[in-house]
């Protein structure tokens, strides 16, 4: 037995080197992007800002929408209900704004709603328009995040441009400050291979001919997940996905562990059926994680002083710690040049990026095996069961 410990040991210490050297190309990665100049023949493009129910700083989130450093475009708010609580806000600022609209698309039955309102909206979008630019309401972005989305586009052999986001917190709590570690894991998967890239539907950009050529509304219908399909389509169709460190979006979000727990599981089981591998290679690394770790404390405490079996626990875990706290301090470092504005609340979570990572693979466990058995999720008010990667059921929906 202390055999089978000894090898998933040396492959975890492996596996958080080579996490560390990633870490290495992250930080670069972002310093060669953010040196790049931005012309300033751009494109008429759609924003789309598909909306439900009240998020934190939606106010403010909106109103980013309209201070972009860009030279024209139009915003359309989507909703699925003329009564829902964001209208007002969306109204507010449709009397103050010519270049916005509001839409309000049918309730649907065998799609994710948001899905549903994306499908509409793109429908309305201005015939000038030759860039769609999805944006998430809970998502608050910088002045120039739409000119950074779009100017890679103009290289044919790029599908998509996308985003991501970077949770934190209004007032400091273990819950809120464990999202934002267990988020910024996958936000350091993103990066110079294109290949690899997976768009995020808050914060991603195609050209509308290559959305009309992929037939991307069509791929839609019966999907729950905007962003996991339109990646499929996109590398489908052998085109690339560009991460844009400066469409990094800021989401303010306060969270209970429950909340935590619900929102990280709902990701992986919408991981395991739109990207089934993925998700088998999300558990795996998981279970040697927490299995390597809870190992080597149990030899520590159980086993005879000054034994090999000790000393290789003791190396084991201060490789480990070195190597992922080193890691998380790049992430945390790439991400503060990108994220200008944000450079205080980063600074705040550089001892939780450091030291909860420890913790986040064991959520990933958790999240993991819950989705192995179930495939319902709650997402806005709404119960969906998912079936496939193209067939969504609707179970039951929050009444108002």
């Amino acid at each position: 037995m202390i055999y089978i410990f000894y090898f998933f040991a040396v492959i975890l210490v492996y596996f958080s080197y080579r996490s560390f050297r990633s870490g290495l190309d992250y930080l670069n990665y972002f310093r060669n992007e953010l040196n790049k100049d931005l012309p300033d023949d751009l494109p008429f493009a759609t924003i789309i800002a598909p909306c439900k129910g009240l998020d934190e700083g939606i106010h403010e989130n909106f109103a980013a929408l309209f201070q972009q450093n860009y030279p024209a475009y139009e915003v359309i708010f989507v909703t699925d209900d003329e009564n829902d609580p964001s209208v007002p806000v969306i109204k507010d600022l449709l009397g103050r704004h010519k270049n916005a609209k509001l839409v309000i698309a049918a309730k649907s039955s065998n799609t994710g709603q948001k899905v549903a309102n994306l499908r509409e909206a793109v429908l309305h979008a201005d015939d000038v328009s030759e860039v769609f630019v999805f944006v998430d309401s809970d998502a608050r972005p910088a002045e120039n995040w739409l000119r950074h989305l779009v100017v890679p586009l103009a290289d044919n052999s790029i599908g998509a441009a996308t985003g991501y986001r970077w949770f934190f917190s209004k007032s400091t709590s273990l819950a809120s400050e464990l999202l934002s570690v267990w988020n910024a894991s996958i936000a350091s998967a993103l990066g110079p291979n294109q290949k690899t890239n997976f768009c995020w539907g808050g914060s991603t950009a195609i050209r509308r001919d290559i959305f009309e050529k992929i037939d991307m509304r069509n791929k839609w219908k019966g999907t729950l997940s905007d962003d996991f399909a339109l990646t499929s389509a996109v590398r489908k169709a052998g085109l690339g996905i560009k991460f844009i460190p400066q469409a990094l979006t800021p989401t303010v979000e306060n969270v209970t562990c429950r909340q935590l727990f619900e929102f990280t599981t709902r990701q992986m089981k919408i991981t395991r059926v739109y990207m089934p591998d993925l998700w088998v290679k999300s558990l795996i690394g998981a279970a040697i994680y927490c299995g390597v770790m809870i190992a080597a404390l149990g030899v520590i405490i159980f086993s005879r002083q000054n034994s090999f079996a000790v000393w290789f626990s003791i190396a084991t875990l201060m490789l480990v710690t070195i190597l992922s706290s080193a890691k998380a301090y790049l992430r945390l470092k790439a991400v503060t040049i990108a994220m200008q504005g944000s450079e205080e609340l980063l600074q705040k979570q550089i001892f939780p990026q450091i030291t909860l990572w420890a913790v986040t693979p064991f959520i990933y466990l958790a999240n993991c095996l819950a989705a192995a058995f179930n495939r319902t999720i709650r997402w806005r008010g709404t119960l969906y069961e998912l079936v496939s990667p193209t067939e969504t059921n609707i179970l039951s929906q929050l009444k108002k």
